[in-house]
């Protein structure tokens, strides 16, 4: 039978924690017998990586495939528990720990390429053996290194793209595709509220109307040579289908809402950067069966957060479930 029976985490349940906040826990060790010269600690951990495999020498007589690969260290903090006497008898006892993030931190991220994750790990040691550990992995926002409170890019948008285009032989017309949104900066778990206006000026009907948000991530990476490798993977993180009839020539007006996850990366550079930059794009498509074509307006959509000591809150509500960002072909 093991000396330790049990050993436990105690963290809020489905907790977001701001970059810069403070995560206080606590470790809750059972043993069945008495323990000489423990060691009992708590480490919490961030790191990130990346790594897909990419072709070379592919306008040459030979290619073949090679690892592109980084990574990233963002924190590693240990607290080690004294224990009195260097001695724990049976029983269950409870230690009480704290740490405080770093203030410029990525967000919790995964996806088939990249990850960025954090965890905090139990482990309870006697004689340079490990006897048991326990980790738990936990959701972090990170924040915005250049966040204005005053954000220029606030003001309303309106964005439109016109096709025209022909159809069943010698027919001919025009559809315009309109995006108005009150502004394009947002924070996770904000709505995303826009109209979209479809202005059909042709004599076929229009039955659908797709709106995505869609996630551009470009990863840093390097050969086993040391040569620097990029590559950009795009995914379709919400996604919204309208099944109206918009009769011909006519215009038709419709308001979406978007709900965004608790926890995004922000766009553009953090501390990431290195490994990993995201940006984020609102698409509307009208596809046109009839005439194997569509028509799509794109929107730029910028995420931000603000820093710990402008926010005020480090703890925040949100989703036990972590931001997945599967390739889209």
């Amino acid at each position: 039978m093991s000396v330790v029976k049990s050993i436990e985490l105690v963290l809020p349940k489905d907790a977001v924690y701001l970059a810069g906040s403070s995560i206080k826990g606590q470790v809750v060790l059972t043993l069945n017998s008495t323990l000489v010269d423990p060691i009992v600690k708590v480490e919490l951990v961030g790191r990130g990586y990346v790594e897909w495999n990419e072709e070379i020498g592919a306008s040459r007589d030979y290619s073949r495939d090679v690892i592109c690969n980084n990574k990233a260290d963002y924190v590693h903090k240990t607290k080690t528990f004294p224990v009195e006497d260097n001695w724990l008898s049976a029983g269950s006892r409870t230690f009480d720990f704290h740490f405080n993030l770093p203030p410029r931190l990525p967000s919790t991220f995964t996806s088939k390429i990249g990850h960025v994750f954090y965890f905090v790990q139990a482990s309870c040691m006697g004689r340079e053996h490990i006897l048991a550990k326990k980790r738990r992995y936990l959701l972090v926002q990170g924040t915005s290194s250049d966040f204005h409170a005053e954000n220029p890019l606030q003001n309303p948008l309106f964005v439109e793209a016109e096709k025209k285009f022909s159809y069943n032989c010698c027919s001919q017309g025009t559809i315009c595709l309109q995006i108005q949104m009150e502004k394009n900066t947002f924070t996770p778990g904000e709505r995303v509220i826009f109209t979209t206006e479809i202005n059909n000026q042709t004599s076929k009907c229009i039955r659908t109307v797709i709106f995505a948000l869609y996630a551009h991530v470009q990863y840093e990476g390097f050969t086993p040579n040391a040569e620097r490798r990029s590559r950009v993977d795009s995914s379709e993180l919400l996604r919204q289908e309208a099944n109206t009839q918009i009769t011909p020539f006519n215009t038709t007006k419709i308001v979406s809402t978007f709900h965004l996850p608790p926890v995004l990366s922000v766009s553009g550079g953090t501390q990431d950067s290195a490994i990993m930059n995201t940006h984020y794009e609102l698409v509307s498509t009208v596809h046109l069966p009839w005439s194997l074509t569509s028509v799509k307006v794109k929107v730029p959509i910028i995420i931000t957060r603000a820093p710990l000591d402008l926010d005020g809150c480090g703890l925040l509500d949100g989703s036990s479930v972590t931001v997945s960002l599967d390739h889209q072909n």
